[in-house]
């Protein structure tokens, strides 16, 4: 009777969910449209630099000092057994001051119910970096993880995990700096909507 009862619930839940993402799909933005969400993922994303660099006031050399840096807003959610994230931002050439508006998409496993919000700062040591993290897209994994657990303490870094070869990671909520990332499978990609 159990197991009948968290099929209903699963099938259920798929069925919302798949509804849900229909009722995503829209006609193109008008350019009045893009300039409004362009201007609101610009504002997210001095909110949450403000924000690190509150919590942690040497992050703002480390970002000044970078080949670039983009920041993400991320929502995410978590039913029954697994959840996901979703969210947007934006990547900024240091150099040229280039913007690249991004969407990123997170898969969560594991058993829970609720939701989350957090902010997303990823910094790039070499123009390199950047440049690959812009044209190609980024896939986070059990590599990131691997990686994470560098120690950046002692540095303009602190605070910060070292994600890749000269990419650093921040992630902060609405009570602060987060030491450590959780993102477990995530895919950050292109904002071809706001391009």
């Amino acid at each position: 009777m159990k197991t009948d009862t968290m099929r209903a619930l699963i099938v259920s839940a798929i069925t919302v969910l798949c509804l849900g993402l229909q009722g995503c799909e829209t006609a193109p933005l008008s350019q009045s449209q893009k300039e409004e969400k362009r201007a609101e993922v610009r504002n997210m994303a001095n909110q949450s630099l403000d924000q690190l660099y509150q919590a942690h006031p040497g992050a703002r050399d480390a970002v000044k000092n970078a080949a670039g840096y983009a920041v993400f807003s991320d929502f995410g959610f978590k039913l029954l057994y697994g959840g996901g994230e979703k969210g947007n931002g934006i990547a900024i050439n240091n150099a040229t001051k280039q913007e690249t508006f991004m969407m990123m998409y997170e898969i969560q496993p594991g058993y829970g119910l609720g939701a989350s919000k957090f902010r997303l700062i990823l910094v790039f040591d070499t123009p390199d970096a950047f440049n690959n993290f812009v044209t190609s897209g980024w896939t986070a994994g059990a590599n990131m993880m691997a990686a994470a657990k560098t120690n950046t303490s002692g540095s303009a870094y602190a605070g910060a995990v070292t994600v890749s070869s000269g990419v650093h990671m921040y992630q902060v909520t609405e009570q602060g700096l987060i030491v450590g990332v959780s993102i477990t499978g995530g895919k950050f990609y292109k904002d071809s909507e706001l391009q």
